[in-house]
């Protein structure tokens, strides 16, 4: 796509003009002719205003929309310039100018990623100027990109029903299965210190020794008693 096609100025030529036009026709254009000086001076914001007071004199004029338009996209309002775009189109007398109008149409639209609405405005343009190779390469840009667009859409709604297809077919009864199954109760982690051990292991010592010390007395008394007699 040739570059700088959406900042061409559509100009009302001065010589288009005749002696029958109204006095206050004459100021929109010397309005729309110093808007341009701005513009081409790249003082966006001197030449929209002198657009935008055309347009107050004369909002149907397509040349005043159209300038303002471009001065628009060049601040990056691409909403508005698509609506200043629309208003040229819908009052302009020459497809020229209208052709140029759509072009620039769906170029803001596209800035926006309004492609199904950039899409139409291409296809229209090219309607009245079949030749208009830029309009032609962005028509067929957008139209696969929207191909490609529905495409990821339709695999993403697969992968979500496969998602869930996989969800439901899960057996519920697994979940009861392991709800019913007894609980192993799990082994209650020591909490004796290393000291505290060491007095257990010391007292259970103790007590065996204490044990053994009863029984050799007994054993001791036993044998001191006398013989049973007989």
């Amino acid at each position: 796509m040739k570059k700088g096609k959406y900042i061409v100025l559509f100009i009302l030529a001065a010589a288009t003009l005749t002696a029958s036009l109204r006095v206050s026709a004459q100021k929109e254009n010397a309005l729309i002719r110093s808007g341009n000086r701005y513009y081409k001076k790249k003082q966006i914001d001197q030449s929209e205003k002198e657009y935008q007071e055309a347009v107050k004199k004369a909002p149907d004029n397509p040349t005043a929309n159209y300038n303002l338009g471009n001065a628009q996209f060049r601040k990056n309002n691409f909403e508005e310039a698509a609506r200043s775009y629309e208003t040229s189109v819908a009052h302009g007398t020459d497809n020229a100018g209208r052709e140029k109008g759509l072009y620039n149409k769906g170029v803001a639209l596209a800035k926006q990623k309004k492609l199904p609405e950039s899409i139409d405005a291409w296809k229209n343009a090219l309607k009245l100027d079949a030749s208009d190779e830029d309009a032609r390469e962005n028509l067929q840009k957008a139209l696969m990109e929207q191909k490609q667009q529905q495409s990821q859409q339709q695999k993403d709604q697969k992968d979500q029903k496969d998602k869930k297809d996989k969800k439901d077919q899960k057996d519920p009864k697994d979940d009861k299965d392991k709800k019913d199954q007894p609980q192993q109760p799990k082994p209650q982690p020591s909490k004796l210190n290393k000291q505290q051990v060491e007095q257990l292991l010391k007292a259970l010592q103790q007590k065996e020794n204490d044990i053994q010390d009863k029984m050799n007395q007994n054993k001791v008394k036993s044998s001191t008693q006398p013989e049973k007699d007989w």
